[in-house]
This record gives structure tokens, sequence and C-alpha cells, in this order.
């Protein structure tokens, strides 16, 4: 609403010039705060429409967007406004109550991703964390992505006992020599599937990457993303098992199953310009 806004604040001028009784005229301060905090929300949005612009988003695409936003905060803070600076500071607190903390799993999941690896946290911990920080959560990211790998590797040699196909480690996260085409729509890419289609070249770690980009990071609808009736998970939801959560998470696409239900699509809405005669 704001970014249209925008496209006509010389309008509002005008009209104000033509109306008596209008008085809630923007003046050119308004406007320039208006501005500076569409860039901001622009960041947002970008970060909303690729997150939710898929039905089932696998949890490799979180990471980035989570760089974005921090990364933009930070630099919004020594914003010359005082009014963006105030904004900003509510927001970052926010922000880093849900996303301070280095989080195992959509780093793992964006090392998943064929086309990062581990180039991606390498690339974004020393932006998003002290230096100190950064070493301790990459170090803890690749350990826990060994452990899970040793852990899944046991399983599959525990299966395949008489077959001397596989190592322990067979080369894949020591060597993670994985390339993904870098050819057309990359906004197309589904990491999922690539790895469902590569199941027969990297047998354990194909599993172990399916299982983890099959976890959803968030339950928040996304017409409910910039809603302003705060969106706080409250403490029954909070302390919930996590076999109730699991249940939970499933129980809508079972259900959809069962009956033969489908998700609508997302249709993209087509703008319409339309021209006012202004006598």
């Amino acid at each position: 609403m704001l970014s249209i806004a925008i496209k006509f604040k010389e309008v509002f001028s005008r009209l104000k010039e033509r109306e008596s009784h209008y008085e809630c005229c923007p003046s050119h301060e308004d406007w320039e705060k208006v501005e500076k905090v569409c860039e901001i929300l622009e960041v947002f949005n970008s970060a909303t429409k690729i997150i939710s612009g898929n039905d089932y988003p696998t949890s490799n695409l979180f990471l980035n967007e989570v760089y974005r936003v921090k990364v933009l905060l930070d630099k919004r803070m020594n914003d010359e406004n005082e009014f963006v600076q105030a904004m900003v500071r509510k927001m970052k607190s926010k922000f880093d109550k849900y996303w301070g903390e280095c989080n195992l799993l959509m780093s793992i999941a964006a090392i998943l991703d064929p086309r990062c690896k581990m180039r991606v946290i390498e690339f974004c911990f020393p932006r998003m964390y002290p230096d100190r920080e950064a070493k301790e959560n990459i170090a803890k990211v690749r350990d826990a992505l060994y452990e899970i790998y040793d852990e899944y590797a046991r399983e599959y040699q525990f299966g395949n006992e008489h077959s001397t196909e596989t190592q322990v480690h067979d080369n894949g996260i020591s060597g993670m020599n994985i390339e993904a085409s870098s050819s057309g729509d990359s906004t197309k890419f589904h990491a999922f599937e690539w790895w469902k289609a590569s199941t027969l070249k990297y047998r354990i770690l194909s599993k172990m990457a399916r299982d983890i980009l099959a976890i959803p990071i968030t339950t928040v609808a996304s017409k409910a993303t910039f809603s302003a009736g705060g969106r706080v998970i409250d403490t029954y939801r909070a302390s919930l098992s996590p076999d109730t959560v699991q249940a939970l998470l499933c129980g809508g696409d079972w259900c959809r199953n069962l009956h033969g239900v489908k998700k609508k699509n997302k249709k993209e809405k087509k703008s319409i310009e339309i021209a006012l005669k202004i006598p």
C-alpha cells in the first residue's frame, strides 16, 4: 500500500488545494519516511515471496533470506534518520529473539543445497556474527553435519552388511564434490527433487538430505506474515511435545490426502493500470 501511495504523492498535494476539508496531507518529511520504510520492507517482502512462494518451501531457502534481513537491520541501526533508527531497533529486538542464535537445522539444510555447500555458512556467518562467534558456529555446524552423516552411514551399512559398494564416508561429506546445474532459472530449482534424482549416485547423502530438507521451519501462513495482529507463539504452542508438533504438522497433509483435497494453486495477480481523467 505504501509503495503504491508513493507513486501518487503529488496527487495528495493537489487534493489539499482543491478540498478545504482535507487536512491530513503528508508533508515532504513524511514522504521521506515512507520511502525509507518501503526500502526496508522490500527486503522482507522479497524474502516472503521466496519462502512462501512455494506450497512446500524446503528448509534450504531460509538461511540466505535470514542473512539478508540480518545485514539490513544491522546497517539501518546506524541510519542518520532517528525515526528509522527507532523503528529498526524494535524490529531487531524481535528478530534476535527468534533468529539471533545459530540455527543448526537451517544451516545444515543450506549446506545440503548442492548449489551452496559449505560455502554458504563460510560466507554468511562472518557477516552475521562477531568473528569469534562466527568461527564457533561454523565449527558447530560442521561437527553436527558429520555426526548426522555418520549416523546415516551406520544405518546404511547395517542394512547392507554383505555389500562392498559403499564405505562409511564414501567421500560424500568429506569431498562434497557435488555440483548442480546452474543453467536456467534458479528460482525454479528444487533441492529436494535434485537429491531425489541423485539417489543412485549419493545413496547415503541423498537420504540424509531428503529427510532434513523435508522438515518445515515455519508454520505461519503467508497471508499472515505482515499482519499487525501480533503473531507471537504463545506459551501453550511453545511448550508442545515433539510428538504433538509432528502430529499437528503432518495431520493437515494426511487429511487432505485421505479425502482427496488439494491445495489451491497460487495465482499471480495481474496489475491493471487505470487512467483517470481530471477535469
